[in-house]
């Protein structure tokens, strides 16, 4: 049995490098708690996905992104 190959969402929408300015199309590649996806569930390449780590890292510095998402009620 074979999986198919994931076409990495990056690639396939014709970006070449990844803006930390585009906070929706960042929040595709952040969990519920604020963790970036890796690559493996997310499907995108090993160059694209060092740019989304650091393109999200800037974007949660520059207060674009939340640090977490959820505030978890106590």
């Amino acid at each position: 049995m074979r999986r198919n190959k994931k076409v990495c969402p990056v690639t396939e929408a014709g970006i070449r490098f990844v803006d930390y300015k585009d906070e929706r199309f960042l929040s595709r590649f952040i969990t519920d708690t604020g963790k970036v996806l890796p690559s493996r569930l997310s499907g995108v390449d090993a160059r694209h996905q060092r740019q989304l780590a650091k393109a999200i890292k800037k974007a949660r510095y520059l207060a674009l992104l939340p640090y977490v998402r959820t505030s978890s009620a106590q």
